[in-house]
């Protein structure tokens, strides 16, 4: 292994090691293998352009455009040409997952879920500081001024972390970067030869001529540790989300003030309800009578952007007693007030606090500030539900039919921030609503019909391996595929409500639990759910239930007129009949038990329509067909371009005299071409003799192969130095059996490289090079002469 390639692969560690530090920073570690493996390709790329050898800012090219292709391959192979190739789909992707990450790391704790978006940042930041790390220590021979990337890395680790492991992380960093110090000082002086190697020391033991570079090499490992040290003391606190420690609070601190960002808890929704085990979360008492309504509320997401429903930035407060009433709660609405006791796992580190909703009075322990607008409770200050028993009042509202009917116009400001849809919103979510809806006479209508669609008769089926999606097009995919769990049906009928003018926004929390035996209820990991909230003015805001199979169906949107489709669970079937049926079964009164058991009926197979099942379109055939074929061909196109020349040079050329020149230069070039390819470098400031002697000396050819080797050199000096040149017959044949000999005495690996990855390939890159600067040297000759201004100057 040459000293180059060691030290390539020292500063890939060492930016590895680094890296070490982000750790804690999030709760999975999985992403600092795929940035090994991804960090090992960009470095190999670098070590071959090396070995080309290319120019230096081809090789950093290289890998950049490699780094690029790498990460489109990661995170945006959907959205790529052929999968690999970024287009402008792939970078308005990779925008939104960054814009993603840099939003979940201002909204979670530490340590955040692993998000795309903050895979993304991890490992895109990961592959950044490596690239700058192997440009300034390998390729540019430098590899002291390689710690400052290095030490950002770890300076920005190891200031948002407060964790009472930050010295392994710093030890590990600064093991790194002295191992790359070591390995550049060990080749520089592999370099030098035995200038250091000489028998005289001096009285501390170095050799008298190592001991100033091997001493500059420790003060500047000592300065940068150093550094190291003190940088992350003088970076400024960062409260909050991710840039604070764990469970740190969101409020502004002590009083009546300050803002907070709500955690996004999407991320982790998905995960939640694929668990293999589902783990009590809560466990409850109530005095309501029907607990299978008994939603607890944990965040509202009220900000839509087109491409996902994110909670706003809003004003807290202390908590009073008793909370207001619901903003839109006319008197006239049937209310009863429960009391529901709650306790949390010694796990569950929530900030925010799940509630039934409205909230109209909580007694819990500890610092807490309340939200207004969503009547939420955010811990402050470090507070989270980890192992807390709470009590919650909460007012049990039974709106009607016909009150929901005849709800009067939302005032402006409500109307204004909850009907607003961006403009990259997809005309089909619009169109479908307003088909969908078509016949409705007011909101209400819409909102049932809605909801019906949703989850009875058009044909959507729940499965939770789907993805949660992210860019402008997710609703629309949805809605065309017509598979999905809540996130989907919640974000879709909300977007669709909007565009129907009815104000909307998505509730997070859980649906209602189990009940046990000893009278409580128990709320899984599995019972993590969202739904849609539509506002009614009198009523406020009012649950609608889209989810198939999920939670149970609002009451009120049952009205006593035959505007709905769904049957009412309360009632039974008037007629009975064994013939199959073309309406969907009654999965709305199905209890919370057999729901979570999963042996709920679903739409009968007449009712459902169907959902397209069929393989890829050709058009997707043809696409991953061209990208298997461009992996394969691009690592072997330096084999591929020099089978072709090689065929061409000793190809049936020479059989006149006037092709005696050109086909005996092109014999010998192969010739020496293949030498290169088996470790030999050429040498253009020799004879074509010397160049001969050198070749069988370097080769360890046999005297029949020299041979073969000093013709070939007698006919180029020939056409060189003769005034006719006479054509030589059998060259190629010459060229032939010294490749056979160079093949004999060469290594295994040294052959496997000199087919698949000849040296002499680099001649293309030159071809291109030169041809690039002819043509930037004929399209500054066809630019005008600039004009000089006469001088002011007078002898």
């Amino acid at each position: 292994m040459s000293g180059r390639t060691r030290l390539a692969m020292c500063a890939a560690v060492a930016t590895l090691m680094a890296a070490c530090a982000l750790l804690p920073l999030v709760s999975s570690a999985a992403w600092l293998v795929q940035a090994a493996l991804l960090l090992a390709v960009q470095s190999g790329v670098g070590a071959a352009a090396r070995r080309v050898p290319l120019a230096r800012p081809l090789t950093v090219a290289a890998q950049a455009l490699v780094t690029l292709l790498l990460l489109t391959l990661v995170f945006a192979r959907a959205q790529a040409v052929a999968g690999l190739i970024p287009g402008p789909d792939a970078f308005r992707h990779l925008a939104a997952l960054l814009q993603q990450g840099a939003d979940d790391v201002g909204r979670y704790a530490i340590p955040a879920p692993l998000s795309d978006g903050i895979r993304l940042m991890l490992v895109g930041g990961v592959l950044l500081i490596g690239l700058i790390v192997d440009a300034v220590a390998v390729t540019l021979r430098s590899a002291a001024p390689a710690g400052l990337p290095l030490l950002a890395l770890y300076s920005v680790a190891a200031g948002l972390s407060t964790g009472g492991t930050d010295w392994l992380w710093f030890l590990v960093a600064a093991a790194g970067y002295l191992m790359l110090l070591l390995a550049e000082g060990r080749d520089r002086l592999s370099q030098w030869g035995r200038v250091f190697s000489g028998a005289s020391r001096a009285a501390g033991g170095d050799p008298a001529g190592a001991t100033a570079p091997v001493r500059t090499g420790r003060r500047i490992g000592a300065v940068a540790l150093g550094v190291a040290l003190v940088v992350p003391l003088a970076l400024p606190g960062m409260r909050g989300g991710l840039l604070g420690p764990a469970g740190t609070g969101v409020g502004g601190g002590l009083g009546g003030g300050g803002t907070i960002s709500a955690v996004n808890p999407l991320v982790s929704l998905r995960d939640s309800l694929n668990v293999d085990e589902d783990r009590t979360v809560l466990s409850l008492r109530t005095t309501s009578e029907d607990s299978s309504d008994l939603y607890l509320r944990i965040v509202s997401l009220d900000d839509f952007d087109g491409t996902t429903w994110k909670p706003s930035q809003r004003h807290i407060i202390g908590v009073p007693d008793p909370l207001p009433t619901p903003a839109g709660l006319a008197g006239d609405v049937r209310r009863s007030e429960i009391t529901t006791s709650i306790s949390t796992a010694d796990w569950y580190a929530q900030d925010w606090l799940p509630m039934p909703y409205p909230p109209s009075g909580v007694r819990v322990k500890g610092s807490w500030r309340y939200e207004p607008v969503g009547m939420t409770l955010v811990g402050d200050h470090g507070q989270n539900t980890r192992g807390l028993s709470y009590q919650v009042r909460s007012l049990d509202l039974q709106p009607t039919a016909a009150q929901l009917a005849a709800a009067p116009e939302p005032s402006e400001a409500i109307r204004r921030e909850y009907t607003k849809v961006p403009d990259t919103l997809p005309g089909l979510v619009a169109n479908t609503a307003r088909a969908v809806t078509d016949g409705a006479t007011n909101h209400y209508e819409q909102a049932v019909k809605l909801q019906n669609w949703f989850a009875v008769n058009g044909g959507f089926q729940y499965d939770t391996q789907v993805e949660v999606g992210s860019g402008s097009e997710a609703i629309s995919r949805f809605l065309r595929s017509k598979r999905g769990f809540c996130v989907h049906f919640s974000f879709a009928m909300a977007a669709m409500a909007r565009t129907l003018g009815i104000p909307a926004r998505v509730a997070v929390g859980f649906a209602p639990g189990s009940a046990q035996g000893d009278g409580t209820i128990a709320v899984g990991l599995k019972d993590a759910h969202a739904w849609p909230e539509l506002y009614f003015e009198g009523v406020g805001w009012t649950r609608f239930e889209p989810t198939p199979t999920r939670g149970t169906v609002p009451s009120y949107t049952q009205p006593e007129t035959s505007g709905t489709t769904l049957p009412n669970p309360a009632e039974p079937s008037q007629q009975a009949s064994t013939a199959p049926s073309a309406a969907p079964s009654a999965s709305a009164g199905c209890p919370p038990q057999l729901k979570r058991l999963g042996e709920c009926p679903s739409p009968s197979a007449q009712a459902a329509l169907p959902v397209d099942r069929g393989g890829p379109g050709w058009g997707a055939v043809a696409a991953w067909a061209l990208a298997g074929l461009i992996l394969v061909v691009l690592p072997l196109s330096p084999m591929l371009w020099r089978r072709r020349t090689r065929s061409v040079r000793l190809g049936a050329h020479g059989r006149g005299e006037a092709d005696t020149a050109p086909h005996t230069l092109a014999v010998w070039q192969e010739l020496t071409d293949t030498a290169w390819d088996f470790g030999i470098l050429p040498d253009e400031s020799q004879t074509p003799r010397r160049a001969a002697a050198r070749i069988v000396r370097l080769g360890h050819l046999d005297p029949v192969t020299a041979e073969s080797v000093h013709r070939l050199a007698d006919a180029v000096e020939q056409v060189l130095y003769a005034p006719r040149p006479r054509p030589v017959p059998g060259l190629a044949e010459d060229v032939r059996r010294v490749t056979a000999g160079l093949r004999a005495t060469a290594s295994r690996g040294a052959r496997l490289r000199a087919v698949l990855a000849p040296r002499s390939a680099a001649r293309l890159a030159w071809t291109l090079s030169a041809r690039w600067a002819a043509v930037k040297s004929r399209t500054a000759a066809l630019r005008p002469a600039p004009r000089r201004r006469p001088s002011g100057q007078q002898g």
